[in-house]
């Protein structure tokens, strides 16, 4: 229920914003928007001047007279703006023995309608800029100043990738690594697809591992500690529920984890991994509490949960980075410069055959889990997964394929420069093959999706 709340939610921010972009442009140009829906299909329920609030269709002869009609629609799988006078997802094309009109998308000059196209791009654009922007001004960046492996658990992938507990790492692909944070960019993005050549210290000497690339999981680009930990993390207690196996048991907010069912334990997964797994057994627990060591014991209940907080802190040196007003709205801008640069080096290992199609794009499913999983992470980390998201929609959508925006971009540039408009049965024709198109490729995705649950 979780994955599809926060898969609504997302999905409902980016749609909005998007179609709100080609909304508003339509406006200001003097166009009529007819229908503005989130959602394709059949009308569920909306709002215009004329009828009010209704539910189901209207009637088929329905005339908004210039009133927009907002619906929900019964797909939730994006949205729509029909804009009087413009080809597009309905299909509508009863305009076309009709005189154009003032107020229609095909009677306004070009430079109208490219603002129009493309004001739902530069709206996903503007909305990852300003989270990006605000992640910069108000949190900063926090950056660990170690490469240095906390623990390698026997039978984990790092184990198999030849990684031991104590190890500093120097170099990934002949680029030195200073911190986590340039370690984690520059093994799960900058070398995405790429087999490993990780140079690192192993009791002072150098020992230079090859890593296969199918041996580093998916998840941990997301900010998960799978993979690897950094030396000094620990996970204490945020807050104890009343009543709960943690308040039972006597555990304290600010409670520092050591040991659980005789385990060292050092990040969160692994502790959850362990209470999950004995759901109704007493396991011994080892916490530090101020400078005192505590011996306890809990059972965990039978959904596998103690009912408290978790949340990561560190030992190792830190850096705390803060960025005034201006200098956040330029690391903004360099950030979706550094993310597009990376999603169009990812598009092209694709395209060359160096990371599979199922692995680079993410449907419903994956869009959902990763909702979830940033969103339990906390606000920050689910922000930054939808600006994340907006600019992939922007990148995706501006792409000159038939349907997406960047297609209706084309064809009008196509009709700027022949000074005529391009017959309506032609786009009517190129909408169905792009719209089958991409129905199959949504297939595909949906596919691949549940194939990696």
């Amino acid at each position: 229920m979780s994955y599809i709340i926060y898969f609504a939610i997302t999905i409902g921010i980016l749609v909005f914003i998007h179609e709100f972009g080609h909304f508003a442009a339509a406006k200001l140009c003097g166009m009529r928007a007819d229908i503005f829906a989130i959602g394709f299909g059949k009308r569920l329920f909306g709002y215009n001047k004329l009828t009010g609030f209704t539910f189901g269709e209207l009637p088929k002869d329905f005339d908004g007279l210039g009133n927009t009609d907002y619906r929900l629609s019964l797909l939730p799988l994006g949205g729509y703006v029909k804009i009087a006078g413009m080809v597009d997802e309905s299909f509508d094309t009863k305009f076309a023995n009709e005189v154009p009109q003032p107020y229609e998308f095909r009677a306004r000059p070009i430079w109208q309608k490219v603002i129009v196209i493309t004001a739902g791009v530069i709206m996903n654009l503007l909305l990852a800029w300003v989270i990006f922007w605000g992640a910069n001004f108000f949190q900063g960046k926090v950056v660990l100043k170690t490469t240095q492996i906390a623990i390698v658990e026997h039978g984990t992938a790092a184990d198999s990738s030849g990684f031991r507990t104590g190890d500093r790492i120097a170099s990934v692909n002949n680029i030195k690594v200073d911190n986590w944070e340039d370690l984690r960019e520059r093994i799960f993005i900058h070398t995405l697809g790429e087999n490993l050549n990780v140079r690192l210290l192993r009791n002072k000497e150098a020992v230079d591992l090859q890593i296969p690339r199918k041996r580093i999981p998916e998840m941990e680009a997301m900010g998960g500690y799978l993979y690897l930990a950094p030396e000094g993390v620990r996970t204490s207690i945020s807050e104890v529920v009343t009543h709960s196996p943690a308040d039972r048991a006597k555990i304290k907010t600010g409670d520092m984890f050591l040991r659980l069912n005789n385990i060292p334990v050092y990040y969160n997964d692994q502790i959850v991994k362990i209470i999950s797994t004995n759901k109704g057994k007493e396991i011994p627990l080892q916490v530090l509490r101020g400078k005192d060591t505590v011996n306890l014991a809990i059972t965990p209940g039978s959904d596998g949960k103690i009912g408290t907080g978790l949340k990561m802190i560190f030992s190792c040196p830190i850096e705390y980075k803060t960025y005034g007003f201006f200098t956040s709205i330029n690391l903004g801008y360099q950030d979706i410069v550094t993310m597009t640069n990376l999603t169009f080096n990812m598009l092209g290992k694709v395209f060359k055959g160096q990371i599979a199609f199922g692995k680079a794009f993410g449907g419903p499913i994956k869009i959902a889990q990763a909702a979830t999983s940033s969103a339990d992470a906390g606000i920050g980390s689910y922000l930054y997964f939808l600006a994340l998201l907006s600019l992939s929609l922007a990148i995706i959508n501006i792409m000159p394929f038939p349907v997406l925006d960047g297609g209706h971009l084309l064809i009008i540039i196509i009709e700027g420069i022949i000074k005529r408009e391009i017959p309506v049965k032609i786009k009517v024709g190129i909408q169905n093959v792009g719209f089958v198109i991409l129905l199959l490729l949504m297939a595909f995705i949906l596919y691949n999706d549940f194939l990696n649950l």
